[in-house]
């Protein structure tokens, strides 16, 4: 599996495809401006969000991903839908209904955001903030484990240790 570049060359990507969506038919695709917004709105609800360039083939130019503590979004772009992939959207509230793609999963959800939609700005800016926690949440389990273990001195062990001979 390919790590995902530098930061810098990620979010140059992103200008990149959002850029290249901008100036596409004639006066501008709505799709650029879209994926556009939803960047910001992720960037205001989380100002420690790492962008990312996931899954480049020669058969596909890469996925913008956002993530913080493990993925927590992808912003997509298809021929008629601007699409927001949540890694670990099942496991999240969504009070406002936002998702509605993917909605059959077991563990992703998604938002297909077609042109002329508006976006509620407030319920996506809460549901990244809920994926961030949800992501941070199971790091700080490991973490405060790890902690533990240390401040114990102890170790955990799945199987008994094999017996000294005497």
């Amino acid at each position: 599996m390919k790590k995902a570049g530098p930061v810098e060359s990620a979010s140059a990507s992103i200008d990149a495809k959002i850029k290249e969506l901008s100036s596409s038919s004639g006066g501008g695709d709505w799709r650029g401006k879209m994926l556009a917004k939803v960047r910001d709105i992720i960037h205001q609800a989380d100002p420690e969000i790492v962008e990312e360039w996931k899954w480049a083939r020669a058969t596909s130019p890469g996925t913008p991903v956002f993530s913080h503590g493990g993925i927590v979004c992808t912003g997509e772009t298809y021929k008629n839908v601007v699409k927001m992939t949540f890694a670990k959207g099942a496991a999240l509230k969504d009070p406002s209904g936002l998702f509605n793609s993917s909605l059959e999963g077991n563990v992703r959800r998604a938002i297909d955001i077609h042109e002329g939609e508006r976006v509620d700005e407030a319920a996506l800016k809460d549901l990244i903030r809920a994926a961030v926690a949800l992501n941070l949440q199971g790091k700080n389990k490991v973490t405060h484990e790890l902690k533990k273990n240390k401040a114990t001195n102890s170790t955990k062990f799945t199987a008994k240790p094999k017996p000294k001979n005497k």
